[in-house]
């Protein structure tokens, strides 16, 4: 409890806060949008001051231009924000808004009268702290018994997830994601930094846009499990879609609730995603209902890929020459049993799952959107689906949550192939492989794509360039 209160005190000293239990304290938070980016301390001349030499690279080989969006929040507006006593907790350049948290709420009247101030939104009423588990008692807890070998195959228990898209012919081809970089976004990627196996992926950074003072290393394992299926390169025992490509690392889930405000922590990842020059993302959470505040939840007719903040950032991506995968959500048995958001955007891939002989999975949730485009996109295995558990062993798990990493690794893979061919290309070849692109439906969407005939499709494409 000391430590909480400490963590506390330290991440939050501005607001003057306190913790009511041992989780949870009340700390509003609110969205806050722009009118303009007036007066900005960067110029899209001059790019290399706030975009890595990586993300310009990557522009340049799509032909990408810089344009306003990409340009930093006016400094001058959120430092006046700021002096009203708020934290700032999050911010998007795409969508012009920041996110500032309070305990007292009084001076949020003071910034609904900025002059450059347009909108404000509540979108947060609990912050959850989670307790500490350092790292000697979650070694404590690895399983020191040595991984059984359980298959003559290389890849093991990941075989069959990757057979069922033609995958391992492509990597036969030399294609496992090297040069390549993929940010996982999720809630937390609990013993990922213990587990020997994972600890043979290449992870170039990580950040936290849930609560920086915290370790992911100690959150929720789904992330863990989420980037086992993609960077796994344990021969015999489990080898994932892109063993040979690096990672980022991106906490934006809050695992302990469901407000609105994780849509904000979405796209401040996938904003930060795009300025360290990331080629692919997986993203493999969705959001519908929002227990925490009920009306805010998603409405049917939202399903535009434009209402919602994180939806419109996804579909931004592929202009800024980045492919989103997203899992397309396990709703299908739900009474809601649509799409989430942001698998409703524009150009990405939504996925959904089915199981190892390609029969679509119950859970897996439905298209199409509000505006009549296809969803899910396309669909791989998340039908017991080989991941790692926490203690270092592999296992079977269910969810789209799955489906979408094993798809994005073999994404990566096809795109490290395809070198010439800009983010809307490689997603349109991956679509028509699949085994439903004649006939796509709001179940399978276009199918389970083949990654050979996706990989033929693309050298057509790149001869003709």
């Amino acid at each position: 409890m000391k430590y909480i209160l400490l963590c506390l005190l330290s991440f939050f000293s501005s607001t003057n806060i306190f913790a009511e239990n041992n989780d949870s304290i009340t700390f509003y938070r609110y969205r806050i949008t722009l009118k303009d980016k007036k007066n900005n301390d960067f110029s899209i001349e001059e790019p290399e001051k706030f975009l890595s030499k990586k993300a310009l690279e990557r522009r340049k080989k799509q032909n990408i231009k810089i344009d306003e969006t990409d340009l930093p929040l006016t400094s001058a507006y959120v430092q006046e924000i700021k002096n009203t006593c708020v934290r700032i907790m999050n911010r998007s350049k795409w969508n012009n808004t920041l996110v500032v948290g309070t305990k007292d709420t009084s001076c949020i009247a003071t910034i609904r009268n900025l002059n450059f101030v347009d909108k404000v939104q509540l979108v947060g009423r609990k912050y959850f702290v989670s307790k500490p588990m350092t790292k000697q008692s979650r070694v404590k807890k690895l399983d020191k018994m040595a991984e059984v070998k359980v298959d003559s195959s290389i890849y093991g228990n990941g075989y069959d997830q990757i057979k069922l898209m033609n995958g391992i012919s492509l990597h036969d081809l030399g294609y496992k994601g090297k040069g390549m970089t993929i940010a996982v976004i999720d809630g937390g990627f609990h013993n990922a930094d213990i587990i020997p196996a994972i600890k043979k992926i290449k992870v170039i950074g990580t950040h936290d846009f849930v609560n920086p003072e915290e370790n992911m290393f100690e959150q929720h394992k789904h992330g863990m499990q989420v980037l086992s299926c993609i960077g796994m390169n344990d021969k015999n025992v489990f080898v994932g879609t892109a063993p040979d490509a690096s990672f980022w690392l991106l906490r934006s889930e809050e695992t302990n609730t469901e407000q609105i405000v994780e849509e904000d922590n979405w796209a401040a990842a996938v904003e930060f995603a795009d300025s360290v020059g990331v080629d692919v993302i997986n993203s493999s959470l969705g959001y519908a209902l929002f227990n925490d505040d009920l009306k805010t939840s998603v409405k049917y007719w939202e399903l535009d890929g434009k209402t919602h903040l994180n939806s419109r950032s996804a579909s931004m991506l592929a202009a800024k020459g980045i492919i989103l995968c997203n899992s397309a959500g396990n709703e299908g048995n739900d009474y809601w049993k649509k799409i989430g958001v942001p698998a409703d955007a524009s150009d990405i891939l939504a996925v959904g799952a089915v199981d190892d002989i390609g029969v679509n999975t119950r859970f897996s949730s439905v298209g199409n959107t509000e505006d009549g485009r296809i969803k899910p996109d396309v669909c791989a295995m998340g039908g017991r689906a080989c991941v790692m558990n926490i203690t270092g062993h592999t296992t079977h798990a269910n969810g789209t949550s799955f489906s979408s990493p094993i798809l994005s690794g073999m994404v990566t893979c096809l795109w490290q192939a395809l070198p010439k061919l800009n983010a809307y290309e490689i997603m349109d070849i991956i679509r028509k492989s699949g085994h439903y692109a004649e006939h796509p439906n709001n179940i399978y969407g276009y199918g389970i794509p083949d990654f050979m005939k996706a990989l033929e499709l693309g050298k057509v494409i790149e001869k003709n360039k």
